[in-house]
């Protein structure tokens, strides 16, 4: 048996007890993790680790294996389970390019591939909603979300499609809608309203386990809260699978990657006049003030500077320091494919994910992410040729998950531009500047200098650039405030 498969049956034997909670196996490739007294009414108060939402502010989630809680540690993808994560861990990648089948083999034309993805993502499926009386697919039009509805169809044609529309910039919803219609799958939309999401995300927040702010955050908690009102009581994410099919690096990532230099600058640069106006100005000086693996992670966020800034005092620094344990592994990639795939897996585990498990916990309904079954997952990584992952001359990725849908669909008119689920950060600052202002003034014993960011940029928070960074405070600042306000039980 591989290891990554003994390393999924040791999860089942090193689930903590209810004694131990304060180490907590949280990975869909682990298995569903259990957040039993730590959210929740019943929970008592913990001290917040400061540390911790310096990480969400300068990269919108915490470093694992930390969480938000001081007495809290997570176990995600790449740490063992069988580790203390109190006791300095160790990081592996576990879908490292070496592990996958090295070349192309004589007689693999006569496999049928495709037949066997589909029937092992059936069988992901089935497995994954086994429990929902009603799930819903969040359908985004794209390659992931058609080829895992391919696989819905057959193995829970009970599931309703739901696309989200988050930005002008998105033509997703014709590509998921027809999609839907050709599978007989039930479609429903959901226009993005950045202050009707905030309020569901303000009505949830206490209840929310630990702390993401991951930049699709609001969008899930607004869908997923939207999914309840309307009878489901399951979201099927497809998530999952781009760490182990891999994802080749592009030219404008590899130019950023170079122009993260770490360097230092005063924050009043981004506040110039004119140039505060300009996104892409003040998105290259952020990426100057990052380090390259830093710059992987998606989204505008504030600097070091700018974070000591917000804390009154120096905590950037000891932040940064956590990036320390995985600076071995990754440094050994054997290409910039592979470094990057293990950079975005730090970001995937405590910030795209636990998007998703947090608010599902929070609300009480199940999260589903097909792509992470194991025996999926092994057989793509283990046994689909190199040829079938990523195109050698094209550099296509996903080649086998492009023909399984090609099988259903001959061109989808939303492929070739990742949007989906976008947030309206800037509609956020225009319609809840106020409500953020005051869970400033409530927080600015943890953060003394929030109030006075919000009120010297407000006439910037129509640049992307800085609407990001309040959003980050929109989500941080209450989530702190009505944690630690909760009544003890």
């Amino acid at each position: 048996m591989n290891a990554s498969l003994l390393d999924t049956q040791a999860v089942v034997t090193a689930l903590p007890t209810r004694s131990q909670r304060r180490q907590i196996t949280m990975s869909p490739y682990y298995g569903r993790p259990d957040f039993a007294g730590v959210g929740g009414s019943g929970a008592p108060v913990r001290s917040i680790d400061l540390v911790s939402v310096a990480d969400i502010l300068r990269n919108a989630f915490v470093f694992p294996p930390h969480s938000v809680f001081e007495d809290v540690k997570l176990v995600t993808f790449g740490f063992s389970p069988t580790q203390d994560m109190t006791a300095g861990p160790e990081f592996h990648f576990k879908f490292r390019d070496s592990g996958k089948r090295a070349e192309d083999s004589q007689g693999d034309d006569q496999v049928d591939w495709v037949g066997t993805y589909h029937r092992l993502l059936c069988e992901a499926v089935a497995n994954s909603t086994q429990g929902m009386a009603q799930p819903w697919l969040l359908q985004s039009g794209g390659k992931d979300s058609t080829t895992l509805a391919i696989a819905v169809a057959e193995a829970r044609p009970d599931t309703v499609c739901m696309t989200y529309l988050g930005g002008r910039e998105e033509d997703e919803v014709d590509s998921a809608t027809m999609v839907a219609n050709t599978l007989g799958l039930r479609h429903e939309t959901l226009q993005c309203d950045p202050a009707r999401a905030y309020d569901r995300y303000l009505a949830i927040a206490d209840r929310m386990p630990l702390l993401t702010a991951d930049f699709a955050l609001l969008s899930y908690v607004d869908l997923a809260t939207e999914i309840l009102g309307r009878g489901g009581d399951g979201v099927i994410d497809g998530l999952g699978a781009d760490s182990y099919f891999g994802t080749p690096m592009s030219r404008q990532q590899r130019i950023l990657a170079k122009l993260a230099r770490g360097m230092r600058l005063p924050p009043a640069l981004s506040e110039l006049p004119i140039l505060d106006k300009s996104f892409e100005f003040c998105f290259l000086l952020g990426t100057l003030q990052m380090n390259s693996i830093e710059r992987v992670f998606p989204g505008s966020r504030f600097t070091d500077a700018e974070v000591d800034e917000l804390f009154a005092r120096p905590m950037s620094a000891a932040s940064r320091a956590r990036l320390d344990p995985f600076r071995k592994e990754i440094a050994s990639a054997e290409s910039l494919d592979e470094w990057r795939d293990m950079s975005t897996s730090i970001a995937g585990s405590a910030g795209a994910f636990a998007k998703g498990l947090y608010t599902c916990g929070a609300l009480g309904i199940h999260a589903s992410y097909p792509f992470c079954d194991v025996r999926f997952r092994e057989w793509v990584y283990r046994e689909v040729p190199p040829s079938q992952m990523i195109d050698p001359v094209t550099k296509t990725n996903k080649v086998l998950v492009r023909r399984h849908i090609a099988t259903r669909f001959s061109e989808l008119p939303y492929v070739k531009k990742k949007g989906s689920f976008r947030f309206d950060v800037r509609g956020l600052a225009e319609k809840r500047f106020d409500t953020v202002h005051d869970f400033a003034l409530q927080a600015r014993d943890v953060l003394p200098g929030a109030a006075a960011w919000l009120e010297r940029n407000r006439p910037r928070l129509g640049n992307k650039y800085h609407a990001s960074k309040f959003y980050l405070l929109a989500v941080v600042l209450p989530w702190i405030q009505l944690h630690r306000s909760r009544p003890q039980p």
